[in-house]
């Protein structure tokens, strides 16, 4: 497993369009599986002066493969994330329900970040929370759920128009420890 220590970094993956997934007309659009060619980006709240650290790297156990953020999430400095992201070129189906994750972790609250064309300024996103234990489990997010960041932004994102989608740790001081093995829209 190779880690990454930068608080810019990018697991090179040539990028590709959204693939079929999973359950019931899923669409995945990561299973991190070596033949993945998704880009992530991680980065932290550095980039605008905070002083979370992190690092992300791809893995794999005897059944799955998935990517792994780890970090300190310090709120010191006006900050407080460290964020797994990927751009996606075209929005989900129009059809599109919600955002599924199969993950596990060490029993904190992480959220799932989504920005949108409307989502101009870098501190807009919509955001959907979720608990990831220590066993895989798959979540499920409606759309519905997803909260605005702002009051300048739609109430729910539109699944057109989404342009990225983000695992994140944030908000309060903590250690972050999350493996994600899938990640996609229903």
């Amino acid at each position: 497993m190779t880690s990454f220590k930068l608080w810019v970094i990018r697991m090179v993956l040539p990028t590709v369009f959204l693939i079929s997934g999973t359950l019931n007309g899923d669409v995945m659009i990561d299973d991190f599986e070596a033949g993945s060619n998704v880009d992530w980006d991680y980065f932290s709240d550095q980039v605008m002066g905070g002083v979370s650290e992190g690092s992300a790297s791809l893995g794999r156990d005897e059944k799955e493969a998935y990517a792994h953020m780890i970090g300190d999430v310090s709120t010191a400095n006006n900050g407080g994330f460290i964020q797994l992201r990927t751009s996606l070129r075209s929005g989900a189906d129009k059809n599109t329900k919600g955002v599924f994750i199969k993950v596990r972790g060490n029993n904190q609250k992480y959220y799932i970040h989504l920005r949108t064309r409307g989502t101009i300024l870098p501190w807009q996103y919509y955001q959907g929370a979720f608990d990831a234990t220590e066993e895989w489990q798959l979540v499920r997010l409606p759309l519905d759920a997803f909260e605005a960041s702002g009051s300048w932004l739609r109430k729910t994102p539109a699944p057109t128009s989404i342009r990225s989608i983000g695992v994140v740790a944030y908000g309060r001081d903590h250690k972050a420890d999350i493996q994600i093995s899938e990640i996609g829209f229903y």
